[in-house]
């Protein structure tokens, strides 16, 4: 693996033009391709296999009217405190919004009169009306939205309390403000890291073309493969953060390969062969996390696992051969300001480079002092770290999962405000109705089936309302909208669903007739429980598989299985921050939390494969320099100590430029993005500087020899891929590399560590 990049770095180098020419092509097609893409992204969420997914299937079926894709809205007008909505001058007023919302646009298919659709609550205070649109809620554009909310402000003015909620006040376009925000935090990170623009330059370059590609590539499959519009987020956040620490690893190594006497195209062959080594299995193993999503079988899922795994294979690819073309473009320029006057070493040859060079050992600093710390008192270190990360995850064992809805929204949101008006005017259960679907292959049984159905759910604990059947024109199936008594996400709410699946399979048994609940909270439930029970698996593939490929890396069953127990504590130890600051409220003003609730149900598994991905990369990015030093010769405590101290500080960097990038969701206005970017920006964190940093060294300084080794019959049938680059040692330069080569000429500098 080493040598073979080792000739793609130096490929690159030499025929830069061409690799820059290659890559504008193919960020040039993507981004046609995506100009071209006519399909509009898939929205829905299903969910195979489970109760509500089957319900609704068969609504669509037998209602396929019933289940048109337009937009709608929900309007809720309340009348001024001590009055009525159904006097006459408010009437006038609510006729007057309605109208104005009507008016609002010409996708507009219909809007109720509350009136005559009698929603208007048993005190007479407010009333709710709904607005239908004839096309999808991604259809409507950003006037449509200015004139459905003038019209509200129009109604507010009359002295109504006017709100809204629907998909049709969903926006229309996704923003890239938080995108950016991060962007900017890393870009400022890399200047200060090497002191210089060029430097810091080539990461963020490379990572927006990676991430250009991997978008306009989403958008032109979006139409033909259905794929959901969330896609493009978590590809554009993992894109970004990849993208540059990838890079920045690479770019490092490059420094310090010139700070060891080799040539500017030796330096960049040599750096690609040993760090770009790293890179390609740290990116393998993101990629298994991510790939391996597909295993819960939901296609939201399925579909931001494949695109951030394509995001990150892109950003590999640009690694490995646009990194080092760029290096050709501004050889000595990548080096900033880090350079001192040094005198050549015996052996040194005409062109600066030795014979057999040697990285030299960076300076003491922080990171030297901190290993060595750690490396004097091992097990104080590893019970300090194990015990902070316990700690941090107690909270977890109170986690609670759970779907959005509007009553997660924050409290000064219009959806959210419509929420309260309902439920306080209709009931909590109001705002959660479930729907439930009866079916007889013989129509002429439907009707009593369905009628028995109706009376034995309204005798049913914390059922408010049953509302009449609604048969469809084959008369074989019916529709009950059930309102519960208790809001949507409450306990009593969920042990609802459970008796109406309990008296559907009894009135199966007894009658014929086929009885499924769905609604928002059914589907709430069996969406919990299909991630709940989809986690372990997913754990145990994803962990497997990454530890095979780790035990090719680093020739140890020992150190792979660090990686792993490591993983799970940062991870657990993030769960228990999510459920700390987001579900009991801990610090939420701190973080611009308006509403704490449950985590949202995804949150658990998606998080797991990013984390354990991520995790992966600075395991690799460490330990292969620590490798690396123990097979050119070291004993395993200097190994530790060496390797530590070469890659302490890029893997802190790329840690920080992670950490701001996600950081930078937490700034979102909703709460799952928020979440999500909080969830993972503490799990990096935890990952790079407790487990990595800090309880790695200690467990190597502890297992000493016996954490590098191998049984023979494992060693003997496993391929050799020399990550460490040990057949690069003593190595010929490149041809072409002499002094008649302008890249060639070596300046007297050494780079400080």
């Amino acid at each position: 693996m080493a040598t073979f990049l080792y000739r793609i770095g130096g490929f690159a180098f030499r025929r830069r033009w061409l690799v820059l020419l290659l890559w504008v092509a193919v960020l040039g097609g993507a981004g046609a391709a995506a100009a071209g893409a006519t399909g509009a992204t898939e929205t829905a969420v299903s969910l195979p296999g489970t109760e509500a997914q089957k319900a609704f299937d068969l609504l669509a079926e037998k209602f396929p009217a019933a289940n048109a894709e337009g937009a709608g809205a929900r309007v809720v007008l309340r009348a001024p405190d001590g009055q009525r909505i159904t006097g006459p001058e408010n009437r006038e007023a609510v006729a007057a919004v309605l109208a104005d919302v009507e008016g609002s646009s010409a996708r507009v298919a219909a809007v109720t009169d509350p009136f005559a659709a009698r929603t208007v609550s048993a005190d007479g205070t407010t009333a709710y009306a709904q607005v239908t649109y004839g096309v999808t809620a991604d259809a409507l554009t950003g006037a449509d939205h200015d004139r459905f909310d003038a019209a509200l402000d129009a109604g507010r003015a009359t002295g109504l309390t006017v709100e809204a909620t629907g998909s049709a006040l969903e926006p229309a376009g996704a923003s890239m403000v938080t995108e950016a925000v991060g962007f900017a935090l890393a870009a400022v990170i890399l200047v200060v890291t090497f002191g210089s623009l060029v430097a810091a330059g080539m990461p963020l370059l490379t990572a927006l073309v990676g991430v250009g590609v991997t978008l306009g590539a989403i958008t032109a499959l979006s139409g033909p493969l259905d794929l959901n519009g969330n896609t493009s987020a978590l590809a554009t956040m993992l894109g970004i953060a990849v993208g540059i620490d990838y890079s920045l690893f690479i770019v490092s190594r490059y420094r310090s390969e010139r700070a060891a006497g080799h040539t500017a195209r030796e330096a960049a062959a040599r750096a690609n062969g040993t760090a770009g080594s790293a890179v390609v299995f740290a990116g393998l193993t993101v990629v298994i996390a991510l790939v391996g999503l597909a295993v819960v079988n939901l296609r939201v899922l399925t579909a931001m696992g494949m695109a951030a795994a394509g995001a990150v294979t892109v950003a590999v690819l640009v690694a490995v051969t646009l990194v080092p073309a760029l290096l050709g473009l501004a050889p000595e320029r990548a080096l900033g300001r880090t350079r001192t006057p040094r005198r050549r070493t015996p052996g040194e040859n005409a062109t600066g480079a030795t014979a057999t060079p040697a990285t030299p050992a960076p300076k003491p600093g922080a990171a030297a002092r901190w290993v060595d710390a750690v490396l004097r008192r091992p097990v104080r270190a590893l019970v300090v770290s194990v015990l902070a990360l316990g700690v941090l995850a107690l909270p977890a064992t109170r986690l609670e999962l759970g779907l959005p809805d509007d009553g997660s929204q924050p409290v000064s949101t219009t959806q959210r405000k419509a929420y309260d008006l309902l439920a306080d005017s209709f009931g909590p259960g109001f705002n959660g109705p479930l729907t439930v679907v009866v079916t007889d292959a013989d129509p002429a049984a439907a009707p009593a089936a369905a009628d028995r159905f109706a009376s034995d759910l309204a005798e049913l604990d914390d059922v408010a309302t049953v509302a009449p059947a609604a048969f469809n024109p084959a008369g074989d199936t019916a529709i009950l909208t059930v309102v519960p008594r208790s809001a949507p996400a409450s306990d009593a709410t969920k042990a609802l669903v459970g008796d109406i699946w309990d008296l559907a399979d009894r009135t199966e048994a007894e009658t014929g007739a086929r009885g499924l609940v769905t609604g928002s909270t059914a589907l709430n439930i069996d969406t919990s429980a299909k991630f709940t029970a989809a986690v372990v698996p997913y754990m145990l593939l994803v962990v497997g598989l990454a530890f095979l490929v780790l035990i090719l890396v680093f020739r140890s069953l020992l150190v792979p299985l660090k990686a792993a127990v490591g993983f799970l504590l940062s991870v657990l130890a993030s769960f228990g921050a999510l459920v700390a600051v987001f579900q009991w409220g801990w610090l939420k003003d701190l973080f611009g939390i308006e509403q704490t609730g449950p985590i949202m149900s995804l949150m658990p598994i998606l998080t797991v494969g990013i984390v354990f991905g991520l995790a992966m990369d600075y395991q690799v990015f460490l330990v292969t320099r620590m490798r690396e030093a123990y097979v050119h010769g070291a004993d395993p405590r200097t190994a530790v100590a060496t390797g530590f101290q070469h890659s302490a500080r890029v893997v802190t960097v790329a840690a920080l430029i992670m950490i701001t990038v996600f950081a930078g969701f937490v700034g979102a206005h909703e709460a799952i993005i928020k979440s999500l970017g909080f969830g993972l920006a503490v799990a990096v964190a935890l990952d790079a500087f407790v487990v990595r940093m800090t309880l790695v060294p200690a467990v190597l300084a502890l297992l000493g020899e016996r954490a590098w080794h191998l049984p023979r019959w494992i060693d003997r049938v496993l391929p050799h891929v020399d990550v460490e680059g040990e057949k690069l040692t003593g190595a010929a330069p490149l041809e072409g590399a002499g002094a008649g080569d302008r890249s060639a000429r070596v300046p007297e500098y050494s780079e400080r560590g």
